[in-house]
């Protein structure tokens, strides 16, 4: 007797847990097609069913009413604990790696509320032997904080006096920056960078190909890791089964970095017709950042000159070169470099990347199915039976108006709600 009842709790607890969503029609984000009705079952975290014939006997209905249900969306290209407001102020050089957890914590709840249910974080900012994003994965995936779910990086890769080295400008007794925090000299450095973001948790590996936009260095686009450092990031971060991102504007670092064998270039700003051609034979996915330009540029002369000027010559060019990429067939995969469009407001990536071209579906496509191609990962950036319960809604078609992906109304992720605006949530 006890034995059963033992066992009649635990169904009833299960059936408990079991929900159904039904809303106006939800993405088939492969075909373009909305599929209607859209009743989904929702148990354990995963879609069990989709319009099923019955549904079950017990369960909790969430009626999305006239809304549209897509798959949850994806941004691979985060820096959780970093904010910008005309610059980073004294978050590098003041900041400890404890607050710089909290400001990264707020933030991947801002994310996750605008409908950003995965997320790669790729590089901290803040020069401390400790992981943040790496602590906040494991905080996320504890239950711990609400937060997308975080493909965390460590430090970025770079060599010393490059865009990954945050002391440049600083008076160099102040701190040297050493392997484990991301700076190398040689391949030995190299090496002994990635065995430690790997042994602290990261999940992938940020290399710095290139100069950058937003550091000192003279020249946006020079080549800053060597092609044997490059190319030894990469064994070594392959032998442990994680992939490499680079950051890549110049053109010869980009064609560098693919050589080398990286799965995804970032910005990608002076990319030539010779590594569109190459991105494309060795399946590399772009991750574009290009909607940064409409915050970044109205305080660009508030900024250091040698940034400014920076920013002038590449982020238009980055514009151009983008359109030919997406009119060539480059996979491509949404980034948004927030905070330089500001967590919360991922979505805007979509839009922009429409204004050089690409269609509602293909942009809607880079922030599902591309990233999951590029995190390799099949359980989720679909509704599908048996994939993850990571879930949207939206008041109107984003296929007619993209922009109601800046408005979501209805987030769940695994199979827990965090937003429905029709709750008062």
């Amino acid at each position: 007797m006890q034995r059963f009842l033992l066992m009649l709790f635990f169904s009833l607890n299960c059936q408990a847990e079991t929900t159904v969503i039904q809303a106006k029609a939800y993405l088939d984000v492969e075909s373009g097609d909305w599929i209607s009705p859209a009743v989904l079952v929702v148990a354990d975290g995963v879609i069990q069913a989709i319009n099923p014939e019955q549904r079950p006997a017990e369960h909790h209905l969430i009626d999305l009413g006239d809304r549209w249900l897509l798959p949850g969306l994806m941004d691979m290209h985060t820096h959780l604990d970093l904010d910008y407001n005309n610059g980073f102020g004294g978050i590098i050089t003041n900041e400890s790696a404890s607050k710089g957890a909290i400001r990264a914590t707020k933030n991947a709840r801002l994310t996750l509320l605008a409908g950003f249910t995965t997320v790669r974080n790729v590089g901290q900012v803040h020069l401390t032997d400790e992981l943040i994003g790496a602590a906040l994965s494991e905080a996320e995936q504890a239950g711990w904080i609400e937060a997308p779910r975080i493909v965390p990086a460590g430090h970025m890769v770079s060599i010393s006096g490059g865009h990954g080295d945050l002391t440049l400008g600083l008076h160099e007794t102040l701190f040297e920056p050493q392997p484990k925090h991301g700076i190398v000299n040689g391949p030995a450095d190299a090496i002994e960078a990635v065995r430690y973001q790997i042994k602290h948790g990261a999940k992938v590996i940020k290399i710095h190909a290139t100069a950058g936009v937003m550091s000192l260095e003279d020249s946006v686009g020079a080549q800053q890791l060597s092609d044997e450092e490059m190319r030894t990031i990469v064994a070594e971060a392959q032998r442990h089964h994680l992939k490499v991102a680079a950051h890549a504007h110049g053109t010869e670092g980009i064609k560098a970095a693919i050589r080398a064998g990286v799965s995804s270039i970032e910005h990608g700003s002076l990319l030539d017709a010779e590594g569109i051609k190459m991105m494309k034979k060795h399946n590399v996915m772009l991750v574009p950042t290009t909607g940064l330009v409409d915050f970044v540029m109205d305080g660009i002369d508030q900024q250091n000159p040698k940034i400014a000027e920076k920013a002038k010559y590449v982020l238009p060019l980055a514009k151009e070169n983008l359109a030919q990429a997406i009119q060539q067939g480059v996979k491509i995969a949404l980034g948004t470099d927030s905070p330089l469009i500001p967590h919360g407001q991922n979505a805007h990536e979509l839009s922009a990347m429409m204004a050089v071209g690409m269609s509602a579906l293909q942009a809607i496509q880079s922030a599902t199915i591309h990233p999951a191609e590029l995190l390799g990962v099949t359980d989720r950036g679909q509704i599908k039976t048996g994939l993850l319960a990571d879930l949207i809604a939206v008041n109107g078609d984003p296929l007619q108006d993209i922009k109601t992906l800046e408005n979501v109304s209805f987030v769940m992720k695994g199979g827990q709600v965090y937003k429905n605006q029709t709750q008062g949530q």
